[in-house]
This record gives structure tokens, C-alpha cells and sequence, in this order.
């Protein structure tokens, strides 16, 4: 789509909202300014509008453009603390209460995919939703053995909608990528790719499915989170076949004290699997507004969430979970000095910049924060700012964690509705040094190393050839011809240096090999003579390693 192709469609968001009475919507949008010459000949109110509430207007003006509009409702949805009271009870409709398509359609869909009668594939199917989304919609049915299902359809025709709001996404991003002064740092286009990837999971539901089956793994206990089981024979692309869970959505308050539930208990386990999820697991419910985060009614004594919707699920490349995770303990201890560190390490700063203005920066946007009981710092709202900060110091935005702080805000603003005096400090900050101290304990680097010893042995023929080559390229360094006597003598203490630490890293790796083999191949021994061993190759290593000058 080019530029030119995303006019239309610009000025079909600026008729919705227009007709909905929405413009100061579009008296914001600066995208949207020049379109005020031509106003009244865009679009006439809705003859009914006017009668509707703001937050009315606003749920279907963004129900009428689409499932990216919808998707931004949700989020805001949860944000009780950022948007009125009014407008977030409208918005919470979004979660599950989009119009819904034809049950014979649905009927249609379901025989297509799986290709048999719908009487040979459930006892009975209920063409009436049990719900409606912006992508997909939830039948109940029952299975011939007597159980309890529901069936998630996707939309007819949802693929060509997606790909026509992707494209103009593509082609606004186009326009930031060629004319916006930071696009090198925004990676507007990125951005963009990260959102089509999310959408394209969404319309593959048997992906979904596996999905919920990791996340059932992760918390097979059942204890604190519940996942319902997928049925897989009677799932494919187009349709997911779970099985049916009864409970409370997390928003509705009055519901859950009407079962006695124990509130504030289950804000703070909300808190706590979100954190297991991102930083145990590194396997995330990126969609968790309370359409999809129910609570078990049953579950009394021991209160518990029901996850549902799998579709947006997230997940880290390794080296960003433990920055970012090193990011918040050092947040949540007020260490500004480390935080502009943990960037620079991170890569997400350039090498150059001023630590000391970044902590400063860092310090003047935290510390207003802790002037307030704890219990009302919001920490979304923190790490909005402090990226904000950040852009200054020419942050480079990392795309992988859009949904991460989608995720975010979700949780905040669910365990805000449960317990509105939370303090998530006091309840994340242990949660997370217990995770990290058992993700990166001595143990488990041993159970890691030991994982890889057969991939160390496939490789350890082509060792003898690798220190060829590095021996032959310190020679040819050697042989270098230099006018300058200090810088002779600079490159072959460069040189001795090279040659130590290459004798000590292979005595050290040789080592490392043998504690290793040992602890694999004869672990009745017990652990301690490996140990011995693995300490003698470190020894060795920190012989060989460079002292700084």
C-alpha cells in the first residue's frame, strides 16, 4: 500500500469518528488536523448518537473499524486509572461482546475444517455464541462421551480485514521509517512486523492450541493458575475445541464477593504469575484483560485464575529477559546507577553515552514516584516514563518488548481492580530475585552444561584446527613490519599475551571437558571431585585472562 493508498483509509477512521461525534478525537490527531477544511463532507452523525453515552460512542466507533481498534480498547479497558470510570466500563464490553456472525456459519466453518457432519463431531453445538470477539467467536457444545466443550470460530473473511489495516500499518510505517528525525531509533517498520506477527498467530488456532497446552504444563498444578485442556482431534486452523470452564470474570467485582473470595489474595497471585510466566517460564498470556482472566468460583480457601484466549502469547530472546530482569530488581532498590548501566550492557543505549546524566535523568523521573505510599505507584506508568526518558539518551526501542509492556499494563490494571491497595512492589520485587536466584543457580548451570556435553563432544574433533588457525593469524600478526619501536613492542606483548591466554583457556576448557565428563559418565561418585576439577580449569582461566592496566 502506498502512501497515497493510505488517504482512504485515514479518512474512513476520521468518518467513524466523526459520525460517532468523537472529534476531539480527531482534533488530537495531528494526522488528522488538515481533514477539518473538508469535515462535513466526511460523514453525518448517527441519527442515534447523540443519545449515546461517550464511552458508547467510543466502543462502537472502535468495533466499526476493526480488530486493531478493538485491540486498543481492550487495553485501555483495564486502565481504571488512566481513563474514566465511564469510558473503561463501555471499553470492557470489547473483551467479549463484539456483534456476533451467523451461528450457521460458524456451523459451516467448523464442518469445512474438519471435514465431517457436525453430529459426527459433537453430540450437540449451540449456534448461539457464548461469546464474540473481534477475531474469533466461542460456541458451547458437547461432546458424545458427555463433556463439555467450547468451539472457537474465527471470523468469516477476518484474514482480508487483517491484511488490509497490516498493510496500511506497513505504509504508515513507511512514511515514519522516510520522516520522522529518530525512525533509526523508533524502528517504526519493526514495530510493524512485531504487530503483523501477533495478528498472523491469531488466525492460526491450532497454534493457539499449543499454546494452552505449554501454559498447562507450566502450571500443572492447577494451584494458582487453571488451563483448560485442548481437544485435539477436533481442532484445526480455523477452529480450536477447548475444554469448558465455568468462573468469574477478574473485573467483576461484585460477582467475586458474592462467592467469598479472598480479593486481595488473588491480586497478589495475579502478580506472582505474571512474573513466573515472564521470568521463569519465558512463555507469557499476552492478552490478560479480564475478559480472558477469569477466577474459579470453587476455589474458596485457595483462590485461583482460569486463563482463556491463547492467541497472543510472548516470549523473550534469552540475553532481554535477564537485562530486563536485572533492570527491575534494580528498580525496585532504587539503584539509578545500575539501571543506565543495565541499558548500555543491554545494547539498547549507544556505548557513548554519559552514564552519569542517565542516572541523573533516571533519578529525576523515579524519585517523585517514592515520595508516595508504595501501594500507589503505578509500575507500568514507571517504565512508560522512564522509556520516555530514555528516548533522550537515543534509546534504540526494542520491538520484542511491546507485548511484554502490553502484559504489563493488563496485570497492573487487573490487580488494581481486585485490590485497589496493592503495593506490587512489596509483592514482585521477592517473587523476582527468588526466580532469578534459582534460574541462574550453580546447580542449574551444572544440569545446562551437562545438557550440552554430547554437542561439546561432536565438536571437540574440529578444536585441534581452530587452534591452528589462531596460532598461524597471531604469527602473521608478528611479522608485521613497524618503524615504530613502542608499537613493536606494544604488538608482541600483544602477542605474549595471546599465546598465555590461549594455553591457559585450552588447559581451562580441557578441564572444564573433564570435571563435566566425570559428573555425566560416573555419577556415583558424587559431585564433589568434578567440582574440584571444574574450579581447577577457572583457576585456570583467571591465570590466562588479561589484567587491566
Amino acid at each position: 500500500m502506498t502512501p497515497l493508498k493510505v488517504v482512504p483509509r485515514l479518512l474512513r477512521v476520521a468518518s467513524v469518528l466523526l459520525a460517532y461525534r468523537l472529534d476531539e478525537l480527531v482534533d488530537a490527531a495531528h494526522l488528522f488536523r488538515p481533514l477539518k477544511l473538508v469535515r462535513p463532507l466526511l460523514a453525518r452523525p448517527r441519527a442515534n448518537s447523540g443519545q449515546l453515552s461517550r464511552g458508547e460512542r467510543l466502543r462502537l466507533a472502535l468495533t466499526e473499524l476493526g480488530p486493531i481498534f478493538v485491540k486498543a480498547g481492550q487495553v485501555l479497558s483495564t486502565r481504571r486509572d488512566l481513563i474514566p470510570a465511564d469510558i473503561a466500563d463501555e471499553l470492557s464490553l470489547l473483551q467479549d461482546q463484539v456483534a456476533p456472525f451467523p451461528g450457521s456459519e460458524a456451523r459451516a466453518i467448523v464442518e469445512r475444517e474438519l471435514k465431517s457432519p457436525i453430529g459426527h463431531l459433537y453430540a450437540q453445538f449451540d449456534e448461539t455464541p457464548l461469546a464474540s470477539a473481534s477475531i474469533a467467536q466461542v460456541h458451547a457444545a458437547t461432546l458424545h462421551d458427555g463433556r463439555e466443550v467450547v468451539v472457537k470460530v474465527l471470523r468469516p473473511g477476518i484474514d482480508a480485514q487483517i491484511a488490509r489495516d497490516v498493510r496500511l500499518l506497513h505504509s504508515l510505517g513507511e512514511l515514519a521509517q522516510r520522516w520522522h528525525p529518530n525512525a533509526d531509533k523508533i524502528r517504526p517498520l519493526d514495530v510493524v512486523a512485531e504487530v503483523e506477527k501477533m495478528l498472523e498467530n491469531e488466525l492460526d488456532l491450532q497454534r493457539e492450541g499449543a499454546s494452552a497446552s505449554l501454559l498447562k504444563r507450566n502450571f500443572d498444578s492447577g494451584v494458582d493458575l487453571y488451563v483448560p485442556a485442548v481437544h485435539w482431534e477436533l481442532t484445526a486452523q480455523r477452529v480450536l475445541t477447548l475444554e469448558r470452564v465455568h468462573g468469574i470474570s477478574s473485573d467483576d467485582i461484585a460477582a467475586i464477593d458474592a462467592a467469598g473470595l479472598d480479593r486481595k489474595a488473588l491480586a497478589v497471585k495475579g502478580v506472582r504469575v505474571f512474573y513466573e510466566q515472564v521470568f521463569r517460564d519465558n512463555f507469557f498470556h499476552a492478552d490478560a484483560h479480564p475478559g480472558n482472566i477469569w477466577v474459579d468460583p470453587t476455589r474458596t480457601t485457595e483462590p485461583r485464575f482460569i486463563a482463556l484466549d491463547f492467541g497472543i502469547m510472548g516470549s523473550l530472546p534469552e540475553a532481554d529477559q535477564y537485562w530486563l530482569a536485572q533492570n527491575f530488581i534494580a528498580l525496585f532498590e532504587r539503584d539509578y546507577a545500575r539501571i543506565a548501566q543495565l541499558h548500555v550492557a543491554a545494547g539498547w543505549m549507544p556505548a557513548d553515552v554519559r552514564l552519569d546524566e542517565l542516572e541523573a535523568a533516571v533519578r529525576t523521573v523515579c524519585e517523585p514516584y517514592f515520595t508516595r505510599p508504595l501501594s500507589q505507584i503505578s509500575l507500568a506508568e514507571l517504565v512508560v516514563k522512564l522509556f520516555q526518558t530514555a528516548r533522550r539518551f537515543e534509546l534504540t526501542l526494542q520491538p520484542q518488548l511491546i507485548l511484554l509492556q502490553k502484559t504489563l499494563l493488563n496485570i497492573e490494571g487487573v490487580g488494581r481492580m481486585l485490590d485497589p491497595e496493592i503495593d506490587i512492589w512489596a509483592v514482585a520485587h521477592p517473587v523476582l530475585k527468588r526466580i532469578l536466584r534459582e534460574r541462574y543457580s550453580p546447580l542449574r548451570t551444572l544440569r545446562e552444561v551437562r545438557k550440552r556435553v554430547p554437542e561439546w563432544l561432536n565438536s571437540a574433533p574440529q578444536i585441534p584446527e581452530l587452534v591452528r588457525d589462531a596460532l598461524r593469524q597471531i604469527g602473521r600478526g608478528e611479522q608485521r613490519t613497524l618503524s615504530d619501536p613502542q608499537a613493536l613492542k606494544l604488538l608482541r606483548d600483544q602477542a605474549h599475551r595471546q599465546h598465555k591466554l590461549l594455553a591457559c583457556g585450552l588447559l581451562g576448557s580441557s578441564l572444564l571437558l573433564g570435571a563435566t565428563l566425570l559428573w555425566t559418565l560416573t555419577p556415583q561418585h558424587g559431585i564433589w571431585p568434578p567440582v574440584l576439577i571444574a574450579a581447577a580449569g577457572l583457576l585456570s582461566f583467571s591465570i590466562g585472562w588479561p589484567r587491566s592496566r
